[in-house]
C-alpha cells in the first residue's frame, strides 16, 4: 500500500510525512515484539519512524526495516523518513558524531533523514542512558560546538537534516545566532491541553517545522496521564463526529499545520490514526478546543537541580511553563 501522509518540506530540502510513528515504550527495553506492530504500519502507510538512543529502539527499528525490504512492502529504505536523537550524555562536541555512528549501525542504516538533539542539556558522558539521570551528571550544554557536530554530520551525509527537541522560542533563538545551518524541526509536546502557540508561531516565522510528540497525553510513560483522552470537551466533540478522541486530537494537531507521533502496536488503532485526512474540525470546534485550559505534562522536573545549569522548571523553559 503507498503512502497517503501528506508531506512538508524541510528548511534542509527534503520532505518529511507529516505522520509518524513514535517507538518509545517505557520502561525502555524495546523486546523482539514491537517489530510487528513496525511492519503492520508500513502495510498501513506510515513511512516516518521516530526513535532515540534514550528508547534503546534502534536495532528492533533496523530489523524492521530490513524485513520489510526482504518481506517486499518497501522497494528500499528511502521510501522511509528515519528520525533519531542525541541522548544528552552524548550531547559533547567530540561524542555527537561516534553517537550517531553508533545510531546507525543499531539501525543497520548508512543515514538518517532526521537527527535531533533530544534536550537543551548535557550530562557528564557516564555512558549511561537513564532518565531520570542523577543530578550530579547533568551539566550545562555548549550549544555552539554541539551544534557544529551536528552540522558535520548532515555535511558527511550521515543525516540529511537537523534539528532538536524540547527548545523554548529563546533556546532556540540562541541557537539560530550561531548556526550555519539552521534547525529543521523542533520536536515538542503538543496537544489540545498544550497547544503551544507562541512556540509554534516563532518557529513558522523562522521556517522551523514543529513535529507533535504526546498528541494524545502520553498515558503509560513516566510522566504521562489520561487527562487529554479524558478531556470532556474533546469526548463531546468525538460522539457529535462519530469519531475517536483521539482522531479529534490528531486533526486538530493536524490542522495547526504541525507534524506529529503517534505511539500504539493496536492494529485498529494504527488505522484510525491514518484516518484524518479526509474530514475536517469546523470553525466552532476548533475554536472551542483553543479555549481549553493549558497545562503542560511533561514539566522538565527531571534535569532540574541545585548545582546544574536549571535551578527552575521556569529557567528550564525559559518561562514558557
Amino acid at each position: 500500500m503507498a503512502s497517503s501522509v501528506p508531506m512538508v518540506a524541510l528548511s534542509s530540502g527534503y520532505l518529511m510525512p507529516l505522520v509518524g510513528m513514535g517507538t518509545a515504550s517505557y520502561p525502555f527495553d524495546a523486546s523482539e515484539a514491537s517489530k510487528l506492530p513496525i511492519l503492520r504500519a508500513i502495510q498501513l502507510g506510515y513511512r516516518h519512524f521516530d526513535t532515540a538512543a534514550l528508547y534503546q529502539s534502534e536495532q528492533h527499528l533496523g530489523k524492521a526495516i530490513a524485513e520489510a525490504i526482504s518481506l517486499g512492502l518497501i522497494q528500499s529504505r528511502d521510501e522511509l523518513f528515519i528520525t533519531s536523537k542525541l541522548w544528552c550524555s552524548d550531547a559533547h562536541h567530540h561524542l555527537v558524531l561516534p553517537a550517531l555512528r553508533e545510531t546507525l549501525q543499531k539501525l543497520q542504516l548508512e543515514y538518517l533523514d532526521l537527527y535531533l538533539i533530544h534536550f537543551p542539556v548535557s550530562m557528564k558522558p557516564t555512558g549511561n542512558l537513564e532518565i531520570p539521570p542523577q543530578k550530579e551528571v547533568i551539566v550545562a550544554m555548549d550549544v555552539k560546538s554541539v551544534w557544529a557536530a551536528m552540522e558535520e554530520c548532515q555535511r558527511l551525509g550521515l543525516t540529511k537534516s537537523i534539528g532538536v527537541s524540547n527548545f523554548s522560542c529563546k533556546k532556540l533563538e540562541n541557537l539560530l545566532a550561531i548556526a550555519k545551518i539552521p534547525p529543521a524541526v523542533n520536536q515538542v509536546e503538543m496537544n489540545p491541553l498544550w497547544q503551544q502557540k507562541k512556540l509554534r508561531d516563532f518557529c513558522m516565522d523562522r521556517g522551523i517545522v514543529v513535529v507533535a510528540y504526546s498528541p494524545l497525553g502520553a498515558k503509560g510513560t513516566i510522566w504521562g496521564s489520561n487527562r487529554v483522552m479524558e478531556c470532556e470537551l474533546l469526548l463531546e466533540i468525538a460522539r457529535e463526529r462519530r469519531k475517536s478522541v483521539a482522531q479529534i486530537c490528531l486533526r486538530w494537531v493536524y490542522e495547526q499545520g504541525v507534524g506529529l507521533l503517534v505511539k500504539t502496536s493496536n492494529e485498529e488503532r494504527l488505522k484510525e490514526n491514518l484516518d484524518i485526512f479526509n474530514w475536517a474540525l469546523s470553525d466552532e470546534e476548533s475554536e472551542k478546543i483553543n479555549q481549553i485550559a493549558q497545562s503542560r505534562g511533561f514539566d522538565g522536573d527531571t534535569f532540574i537541580s541545585a548545582n546544574g545549569p536549571f535551578k527552575s522548571v521556569e529557567e528550564f523553559w525559559d518561562g514558557e511553563v
